[in-house]
């Protein structure tokens, strides 16, 4: 049987979208809505990530109120929750530490064994590394990194943080996008979003978040420059097989990045 997820007028209005799904803004008379609907390639498992998101708001975690999942005409997943304001513009390092303090506190979510099913796990090169076995290059590198360092999936994680999934609005943060919701190691959802906050808003800023995850966690400095090098590499990869920005200046600020990171190769860069 279907059901309606709006039963009142409403008006929508275009988001930014993501490689995965399209994204609109959902004005009624009396509230506002984010309706999200996977039609691309993506199909993820909604009912669980609702599930995911309707526990971890009950335990007070900043994520978008979820208040409905399902199909559209076209059969697409949808999933409507809460609209929570914009994604952050500017940064500073209140904000900076701030953000770092809600991805540890994601890590250290305990969840509850009623709804244990809620949260996948997967292969760690499969998930985040599709078509790896076609670029030898990055796969090389990937199994030279991966055998340095001891994966562990017993964390909660994002899978994507970064500053386009946290949104603000008078001063209250919200992290969104929970498609990648997964358990994971803490570090390479650290490292992952250092290295965006690195070429997308600049060294700098990178380099403030990473003393902040430095003293929030005893994870030590060594380890994160690794997860950092092995994240590069997922960005690497999808630059090459989707329709990631290939501005000069973020290339650039790629390459200063993997000339400063003795993991890394600069050869990568060219396919």
């Amino acid at each position: 049987m279907a059901v309606s997820l709006l039963t009142q007028p409403y008006e929508l209005t275009p988001l930014s979208p993501g490689l995965e799904a399209d994204v609109w803004q959902v004005k009624s008379d009396n509230d506002s809505y984010v309706l999200k609907t996977w039609n691309k390639q993506s199909k993820p498992d909604i009912g669980n990530q609702y599930k995911l998101l309707a526990e971890l708001h009950h335990k007070g975690i900043a994520v978008s109120k979820p208040y409905g999942w399902g199909m559209d005409t076209d059969d697409n997943r949808v999933l409507l929750t809460s609209y929570d304001g914009k994604p952050i513009s500017r940064l500073n390092k209140h904000k900076l530490s701030t953000l770092a303090r809600m991805l540890v506190e994601v890590h250290r979510f305990t969840v509850d064994s009623t709804n244990i099913t809620s949260i996948p796990t997967y292969d760690f090169v499969a998930y985040f590394y599709p078509s790896i076995d076609m670029h030898s290059d990055i796969q090389s590198a990937l199994i030279t990194l991966t055998n340095k360092i001891q994966l562990s999936q017993n964390s909660l994680i994002h899978g994507d943080y970064n500053l386009g999934n946290v949104l603000e609005e008078d001063d209250h943060y919200t992290i969104i996008d929970w498609t990648n919701g997964q358990y994971g190691d803490p570090r390479y959802d650290i490292a992952l979003a250092v290295f965006f906050t690195r070429i997308y808003a600049g060294d700098r800023y990178g380099k403030l978040y990473f003393s902040e995850f430095l003293k929030l966690t005893n994870y030590s400095s060594e380890e994160l420059k690794i997860f950092e090098a092995i994240a590069c590499l997922r960005w690497i990869l999808l630059s090459r097989i989707t329709s990631l920005s290939k501005e000069t200046r973020i290339f650039e600020r790629v390459k200063t990045f993997i000339r400063d990171n003795n993991y890394l190769d600069e050869n990568l860069l060219i396919e």
